[in-house]
């Protein structure tokens, strides 16, 4: 398995000249894919690789800045300079984030993680589901009925991986801001 190294990623991020603003989002990202993911793990509740997870949501929105024009789908870009750089496990979870495919039979894996975290993201605080919702509806839906279906289809599949992932948690939804602030060391 070849995953980037944290240091790796910010370099990335540096080479594929991220903005500030992304890179700020991604970190966020990363820490909240990590806090739940080790949670999981401590918990014995799941087999989960943390470089994965960090890595992955470090370098989820790697194609963000030359897709900001709207002429190309970031997440598949992003997936494509993951393959180009030979991160093949990063690719899928990458290309997955906006809209996850598959239910992978209810299984919580590095993947679900990180298009969790990524909702519960907007720029770099953590908000609800319903208010990253409300600004992805504000923000893509343009007014058009059959893309704000899509989204709000996509959210509604959130809703229920959110609930999935937080019955082998010690800590609720609601709670996940407060931990983000009292765990000690981050990796980024």
């Amino acid at each position: 398995m070849n995953i980037p190294t944290v240091e790796t990623c910010l370099q990335l991020m540096e080479d594929y000249r991220m903005l500030d603003n992304i890179r700020a989002h991604s970190r966020v990202v990363a820490r909240v894919s990590e806090l739940i993911a080790d949670n999981l793990v401590t918990r014995g509740s799941m087999s989960l690789n943390l470089d994965l997870v960090v890595s992955a949501s470090l370098l989820h929105d790697i194609a963000k800045t030359q897709c900001l024009n709207g002429r190309c789908d970031h997440a598949r870009i992003g997936g494509e300079i993951c393959r180009e750089h030979g991160y093949l496990e990063l690719s899928e979870i990458v290309e997955q984030h906006v809209v996850i495919k598959g239910n992978n039979n209810g299984l919580i894996t590095e993947k679900e993680i990180v298009y969790y975290a990524d909702k519960r993201v907007n720029h770099d605080q953590v908000v609800s589901l319903h208010e990253r919702l409300e600004y992805i509806l504000d923000r893509y839906a343009r007014n058009n009925p059959a893309r704000q279906d899509l989204i709000q289809e996509n959210f509604a599949k959130c809703l229920a991986m959110e609930k999935r992932i937080f019955e082998f948690l010690d800590f609720s939804p609601e709670q996940l801001a407060s931990r983000l602030m009292t765990k000690l060391e981050w990796r980024v």
